[in-house]
């Protein structure tokens, strides 16, 4: 049994598809991360750096793991599963995580900090990231022109940079003209482990399905928490 604590965000999303790709058993703790929680002593000692997600591994003596590309892959070890064994191979796949969580994950963060959450828009900082974050999704699309996954087989890899791609229009980020990029986060979508872990915890958002008024709610929780210095919130 494994304790999951985690959010409706793209890093909590990249854990719980990850868990139930590979059928285990898990517990949700969702936690409000409007209230600090995440700040409280009981978590920072399982993850000193005061973010989600992070688990416990009933298991293995309660042995935590923080950092959502460190659980994948301490996952992925577990079960042998979503990570070839060969060297080459598991290069492969950690090259394709190493690119989200270094450049996907964080541009498109902020992307979101300065596009919806900042009460003043910077229109330079805007277009960096919304650039970058757009050149990236580029990077995933010339290479997805020529391969069904990112490294091999579907892998942690593949979910790792689908549990941001799929959030561009809330960055402000255009794909429409990334056909490959598109086939690829459709076929993702589709599976319903996925489906299942993008449910676990329930997205407090979605553009394409709640109001105006609800989208922009959302965004006001989210500026306040920004503003604390908190994580940088994303929708589901």
């Amino acid at each position: 049994m494994i304790d999951l604590y985690t959010a409706a965000t793209p890093n909590g999303f990249k854990a719980s598809i990850t868990l139930e790709e590979m059928g285990l058993a898990y517990t949700v703790h969702e936690l409000d991360l409007s209230t600090r929680v995440q700040k409280e002593p009981a978590f920072l000692a399982i993850n000193p750096n005061g973010r989600i997600p992070a688990i416990i591994d009933r298991e293995q003596d309660d042995f935590a793991v923080f950092e959502s590309g460190a659980i994948m892959v301490y996952l992925a070890e577990k079960t042998g599963l979503l990570m070839p064994s060969d060297v080459k191979g598991r290069s492969r796949v950690l090259q394709w995580l190493m690119f989200q969580m270094a450049g996907i994950g964080p541009m498109m963060g902020q992307a979101n900090v300065f596009f919806r959450y900042l009460p003043e828009k910077i229109p330079l900082a805007i277009a960096r990231y919304q650039g970058e974050s757009r050149r990236l999704c580029g990077v995933l699309d010339a290479h997805l022109a020529e391969h069904e996954w990112l490294a091999g087989d579907y892998s942690i890899a593949d979910i790792a940079n689908f549990a941001w791609v799929r959030t561009h229009r809330w960055s402000g980020v255009d794909v429409s003209d990334m056909p490959h990029l598109k086939r690829w986060r459709d076929a993702i979508a589709e599976r319903p482990a996925v489906q299942r872990g993008l449910n676990n915890p329930p997205p407090k958002t979605e553009l394409r399905r709640n109001t105006p008024d609800e989208v922009k709610a959302f965004e006001e929780r989210a500026r306040l928490m920004v503003m604390r210095g908190d994580a940088k919130p994303s929708p589901g």
